[in-house]
């Protein structure tokens, strides 16, 4: 389910079992299932990879409470999407505990994303009080040393553990969102030790995408596409060895689909996808599909990552943007996918990640740059 910093395009902040499985609207198509909320871009981190390019100062221009209040109004009417409340660090608004007490009592399903530091006893309390039904807190290396080097705060890495005790002992779900980078390549199997010594409930995996400050780091600690190949392949091992176990997801790798769909088959197995609940497995990126994301100052995107504009829920309502933006048309609209996600047998279930074409080339429809498949019709000229 969601990574306090870089938000995921996906069904990334994944919440199994409490936050429900089941929507207003059944499996209709385009069905809104989950929506990123960038309550601000306040933070006590400075990580080198942050999307929301976090601050210390308050913004004028982030949505007041009332106007927080409007937005959750509009989006329970038409949809009951899993609403991820981040940032930034969601916990430096005064408001939180409010806005989620009010979007859980409009039937929404409430997910926190944070990066744990500030959750004592007392703020883990107020979150389960507030209807919050899962809580994701991110963690970059298997080990302090390498945690608070991204995150560029020491104790950030046992605070961040300090918070997932409080939280377990509320009896909270807990999750944890790895973005997988250069730094950290190496220790995520021992990262998923970790997350299993623990008892928490799903690890989610998150190949770095390049905006806000990962735009910075790009060049230095993206993977290349046959080692993203390789850990998509060994996720794909241990989610079936521990798929009675733990809750292991990939987010920003669209790509790990094909891979997930093309070894099912290999070894006979079926997949049945998962279409509701922060658990749920449909397909490679969602982004304006059935994924929205909204800024601090109400602008919407496909997803936090890719800076496309939609609509602002201040000018106009969130589902009128997203029933008719032309943004989320185009990428509903898989024909219009050029280069070789155009013609890949699999775009389907992976459609490749638009915020990394746009990224490479300025446009969200292009091919997935970091892919190492080669479609059929292109292997067969």
């Amino acid at each position: 389910m969601m990574n306090d910093k870089v938000m995921p395009t996906n069904a990334a902040m994944a919440a199994h079992g409490a936050m429900g499985a089941g929507a207003m609207q059944g499996s209709k198509k385009n069905e809104l299932r989950l929506v990123f909320w960038e309550l601000t871009a306040r933070c006590n981190l400075k990580c080198i990879h942050c999307r929301a390019e976090a601050q210390e100062e308050k913004q004028e221009n982030e949505l007041s409470t009332e106007e927080c209040f409007s937005v959750i109004d509009n989006l329970s009417s038409f949809s009951r999407p899993i609403l991820i409340l981040t940032g930034g660090e969601p916990l430096y608004r005064d408001d939180i505990f409010e806005i989620a007490s009010y979007a859980s009592r409009k039937g929404l399903r409430v997910a926190l994303a944070t990066n744990g530091t500030m959750i004592d006893k007392e703020t883990a309390k107020k979150i389960k009080e507030c209807g919050v039904k899962r809580v994701a807190i991110s963690l970059d290396g298997s080990n302090a040393k390498t945690h608070d080097s991204f995150r560029m705060i020491p104790g950030s890495f046992d605070a961040a553990f300090n918070g997932i005790k409080n939280l377990q002992n509320e009896g909270l779900e807990v999750q944890v969102n790895t973005t997988i980078a250069k730094h950290n390549e190496n220790e995520i199997k021992d990262i998923l030790e970790l997350v299993l010594k623990n008892n928490l409930k799903a690890l989610h995996i998150f190949m770095l995408v390049p905006v806000g400050c990962g735009v910075q780091i790009a060049n230095t600690q993206m993977l290349d596409k046959e080692k993203y190949e390789d850990i998509l392949s060994w996720f794909y091992d241990k989610t079936m060895e521990l798929k009675d176990v733990l809750e292991l997801k990939a987010t920003c790798a669209p790509h790990y689909f094909r891979i997930m769909h093309k070894r099912a088959k290999d070894g006979g197995i079926t997949i049945t996808p998962k279409t509701h609940g922060m658990a749920a497995v449909t397909r490679g990126c969602l982004a304006g599909s059935s994924v929205m994301f909204i800024s601090r100052k109400g602008d919407v995107q496909p997803c936090g990552y890719l800076p496309a504009f939609a609509g602002n829920v201040l000018k106009e309502s969130a589902e009128k943007i997203w029933e008719s933006s032309e943004v989320f048309a185009n990428l509903r609209d898989l024909s219009l996918l050029k280069g070789k996600c155009g013609i890949c047998e699999y775009k389907k279930v992976c459609e490749g990640c638009r915020a990394r074409a746009y990224y490479e080339t300025g446009d969200y429809l292009a091919e997935e740059p970091y892919c190492i498949y080669e479609p059929s019709l292109i292997a067969e000229r």
